[in-house]
């Protein structure tokens, strides 16, 4: 059965804790002569524990088919160097080279920029802002 849902692949990695709870209680009941219900309860917690936690995890249960490139689309960095057409820019820590999208604009070193594709393995990018016309003084 391929475990195509996230809720199925999370529920499939937390039954090793149910198997470290189950142990667990037994132990309590078995060494400390704590009532079987008590010790039960440590499941029951356990498990309570996990499926109330999955909300916030479940993104991290989902399967996602792009290359790992392909993932980089949407997200925002900062130039390293002027990019003219092409540089290397800052994304999540990260050094990636870059290029500016074919409007032949040039993008200031320190401009923040926002991938937009992918070619090969440069990223494509245009600036977040628009900056204003630098004047002389």
């Amino acid at each position: 059965m391929a475990l195509r849902s996230s809720f199925w692949r999370y529920t499939a990695f937390q039954v090793p804790g149910w198997i470290i709870a189950t142990a667990g209680g037994w132990f309590i009941h078995y060494w400390f002569n704590v009532s079987l219900w008590l010790a039960m309860g440590v499941l029951v917690f356990w498990v309570i524990k996990d499926y109330a936690l999955y909300p916030f995890l479940r993104s991290a249960y989902q399967i996602d088919h792009r290359l790992q490139i392909e993932r980089m689309i949407g997200h925002t960095g900062n130039a390293i160097e002027t990019l003219s057409p092409t540089g290397y820019i800052r994304v999540r820590g990260e050094l990636w080279l870059a290029r500016t999208e074919s409007n032949g604009r040039t993008v200031e070193a320190k401009e923040p920029v926002v991938i937009t594709g992918i070619d090969g393995s440069t990223l494509v990018v245009t600036p977040t802002t628009t900056s204003a016309p630098r004047g002389g003084t």
